[in-house]
C-alpha cells in the first residue's frame, strides 16, 4: 500500500475530462502515443504509454480523465501535459464517463 494522503493533498490534483482528437506513435517507441486532447478550453499535448495495448485510431473520440496540473515532462523526447486515467489488472483498460459529459468537466 503506498503512503496515505489527506483530502487537501488529493484536492490539489485538478482532473478533467477530455476527448482525444489525435493519437500518433511516438517514432521508436512500442509503447508511448503522444495524444492531442481536447479539454474544452485548451487542447494539450499528453504522452501515455498505450502502445502495447491500443492502436491510436482506436483511441480517436474516446472520452478520458486527465490530471493536469502535472509538471510537463520530455519522454522520447516528446513534451506530456498532463496524465490520462487508466487501470492495469492484467492489461490497459482505459477509465472513461459512462455518458458523454462537456470536455474540460472536473472529476471530483
Amino acid at each position: 500500500m503506498k503512503e496515505k494522503i489527506t483530502f487537501d493533498e488529493f484536492s490539489k490534483l485538478d482532473i478533467k475530462i477530455g476527448q482525444i482528437k489525435e493519437a500518433e506513435r511516438v517514432p521508436e517507441s512500442d509503447k508511448l502515443i503522444k495524444l492531442q486532447v481536447d479539454l474544452g478550453e485548451e487542447t494539450r499535448q499528453v504522452v501515455a504509454g498505450f502502445g502495447k495495448f491500443f492502436q491510436p485510431e482506436e483511441l480517436l473520440g474516446v472520452q478520458v480523465p486527465v490530471v493536469v496540473n502535472m509538471s510537463p515532462v520530455k519522454l522520447m523526447g516528446v513534451e506530456s501535459n498532463g496524465m490520462v486515467l487508466a487501470v492495469d489488472p492484467g492489461g490497459l483498460v482505459l477509465l472513461t464517463p459512462d455518458e458523454d459529459v462537456p470536455n474540460g468537466s472536473v472529476v471530483r
